[in-house]
């Protein structure tokens, strides 16, 4: 742990102008990012009377070795570079607002031709409108389902949608006219695209047109004595009703506003926000954060208003609890992101406080199950990480995991896994997987794949000066170099968004990818895989990362050196830990190793010969009726197949049995 005194700026070092700064830990890792009108003022704060700073403040000063700081002209643009810079090194003491699920969205993908209604999740798509976002999946269905009666809009895939036009027969929908049919003609591109455009804007709460317009046909049809169409419209009237009714009315049509409430404590706080769309609500999620320094509630709403639009849609007025410090500046950047003005307001009577209170309520009970659900989980994992650390005698709880596992079939397609755990939970970005090369059995592949992730640690610790140059005497490999399938040099080949954790290049405060070391690492097996894991590390030179083995058989860990297993209790959190961690390597090399098989299956030695195409290779499957019996075969035998002479016959057996083809004959 650092202290705060040695890396403090020099007296009158500090500008007083507005700006944005960085604290940083010994590895140049961007752990903090924040703003202040006036750089010294701020700065100052954390360094005058560190006993009085808030816990977590303490815990970031200590971690921290370093600050610097970046002078703008003015808080707009502090405000801009603040978020930047948070979504870019994402600080791990900044406020992060997350929810525990993707939120589902009815989207309209109005960027295609012909624009499809659907559910979506996750990130935004450009030229795509999206409604919500829904509590489930399934209101957004219901209320589909019943809007598709007067806006026939498609939902089919694009995959159906062009097999309807190649067949030139619509599907079920198009024939109980809850879809227009565009795939077949029976609407124009034109004509489609009008009634997504309907569709959007009944959802975006321009109901009364689209009521008034079918009550109005609906009696122009009666007085003509066309009462089946008639009552068509009728049911049509009915369905709309029906899908408003689902969308509860708070305040005047027309209003749109997004109504954001907080509940917190000292530790945590908890958002809501409902989403006001025509005066209905429309939609609502929720998020809870961890408090990193103690933070007004106008505080905590400037740093979610900020996450929150950097790239949703703002809507014209936002309801919030408590006014932002820096609201001017807040608004102006809000406004220029919306390209119109954006009002910021504290409810205070009338119906926009009873729909604050209601938000705030919703906020209250997610701040109350979300810690009955975290109280058990982190004492339960902070206990498994102090039981592992007491069994393996180690000088401090495992916080980074590391366990490898190998998977094959009889020796063929051999590959391996690396999982990592974080504080007892799967951070799945940092996943690995590898094609092994070795064909020597379990331990000369964990043997391996240890020497090749750990040589990529000594490399990147390299590059950043964290070594000296005569550690350099380890093999070397190109860091940079990977190949088109997303492996690098050394075959690793990365899985998920990329290590948000992993450490950071001290000059550009970005990533590496390999750089970051574990506490512990485990290895699949009994005392000869973690004696060979041992064995990697120290003729690497790496002697402060600890190895333990755990058996399947009775579940034992396995020290490298001891004649005896560490035995831990069967009702141990720290062995169910060590199970988990286990059990997702194995998972994760077994996902691998079928993706790799099955791949291997639908290649063919065949596939190589020269001149042999797919009509010839059919005949030889044919003729012999397995490759088995056509390796077995001689290459007289196998002239004996139309089509196939001396020199393909050769190359074909060269081919199957592994040997190198005579000089090429004359073909028959």
């Amino acid at each position: 742990m650092a202290d705060p005194a040695t890396y403090r700026p020099a007296p009158g070092s500090i500008p007083e102008s507005p700006g944005v700064y960085r604290f940083r830990d010994p590895g140049g890792r961007v752990i903090y990012v924040g703003k202040a009108k006036s750089l010294r003022q701020r700065l100052n704060s954390y360094f005058a009377d560190f006993a009085g700073l808030h816990p977590r403040t303490q815990t970031m000063l200590t971690t921290a070795a370093s600050v610097d700081w970046t002078v703008v002209g003015t808080e707009v643009e502090a405000l801009q570079l603040e978020y930047s810079w948070i979504k870019e090194f994402d600080p791990r003491f900044n406020v992060k607002y997350r929810d525990d699920k993707s939120y589902p969205y009815l989207a309209v993908t109005m960027g295609e031709d012909f624009p499809r209604v659907q559910v979506m999740r996750g990130a935004k798509r450009k030229g795509t409108r999206y409604f919500g976002p829904y509590s489930h999946a399934w209101a957004i269905r219901e209320t589909v389902d019943l809007l598709l009666r007067v806006f026939p809009v498609r939902t089919c895939s694009a995959g159906v949608f062009k097999r309807a036009g190649q067949i030139g027969r619509p599907c079920l929908l198009g024939y109980i006219d809850k879809c227009s049919a565009p795939c077949v003609g029976r609407v124009t591109p034109e004509e489609h695209r009008a009634l997504a455009e309907d569709f959007c804007d009944f959802m975006a709460g321009n109901t009364g047109r689209f009521m008034k317009r079918l009550e109005r046909e609906m009696r122009e049809a009666a007085a003509v004595e066309e009462y089946e169409r008639a009552a068509r419209l009728r049911d049509d009237i009915q369905a709309l009703q029906r899908a408003l009714e689902k969308q509860t009315v708070v305040l005047g049509d027309g209003t749109d506003c997004d109504v954001i409430a907080l509940a917190e404590d000292p530790l945590e706080a908890a958002v809501q926000v409902f989403y006001v769309r025509g005066g209905r609500i429309r939609g609502q999620r929720g998020w809870v954060v961890d408090k990193v320094e103690e933070a007004t509630p106008g505080e905590l709403v400037e740093q979610f208003l900020l996450q929150m639009y950097g790239e949703a849609t703002i809507p014209r007025e936002i309801l919030v609890p408590a006014r932002p410090p820096d609201e001017a500046a807040l608004i102006e950047l809000l406004s220029e992101q919306r390209g119109s003005r954006v009002d910021l307001r504290v409810p205070q009577r009338g119906d926009k406080k009873s729909l604050m209170e209601t938000v705030e309520r919703n906020a209250k009970e997610s701040l109350a199950q979300h810690k009955l659900r975290r109280a058990s989980d982190l004492t339960t994992r902070s206990r498994a990480l102090q039981e592992i650390a007491d069994a393996l005698d180690l000088d401090q709880a495992p916080l980074r995991i590391e366990c490898y596992d190998v998977s094959h079939i009889q020796g063929e397609n051999v590959v391996a896994s690396m999982v990592v755990f974080e504080d007892g939970l799967a951070r799945k970005s940092e996943y690995r997987r590898f094609s092994v090369r070795t064909t020597e059995g379990d331990v000369a592949s964990i043997y391996e794949v240890i020497c090749r992730r750990f040589k990529r640690y000594l490399e990147e610790r390299a590059a950043t000066g964290e070594l000296d140059a005569e550690t350099d005497d380890a093999p070397a490999h190109d860091a940079a170099a990977h190949d088109g399938a997303g492996h690098d040099a050394d075959g690793y080949e990365a899985v998920g968004r990329g290590g948000a954790a992993t450490p950071i290049d001290p000059e550009t405060g970005r990533p590496r990818k390999f750089a970051y070391p574990p506490n512990l690492v485990v290895v699949d097996g009994g005392p000869a895989q973690a004696a060979v894991a041992q064995r990697a590390l120290d003729e690497l030179g790496i002697d402060d990362i600890a190895v333990c083995g755990l058996a399947k058989r009775l579940e034992e860990v396995w020290l490298p050196g001891d004649d005896q297993p560490v035995i831990l209790p069967r009702s141990s959190e720290g062995l169910y830990l060590l199970q988990r961690v286990r059990d997702e390597a194995h998972r994760f090399a077994i996902t691998y190793h079928r993706t790799k098989r099955s791949k291997s299956l639908k290649e063919s030695a065949l596939d190589h010969v020269p001149g042999l195409g797919p009509a010839r290779r059919q005949a030889l499957l044919r003729h012999f009726g397995s490759v088995k019996r056509l390796r077995e075969a001689s290459a007289e035998e196998i002239r004996e197949v139309p089509g196939i002479g001396r020199a393909t016959a050769e190359a074909i057996v060269a081919a199957l049995r592994g040997e190198s083809p005579s000089p090429a004959g004359q073909g028959s």
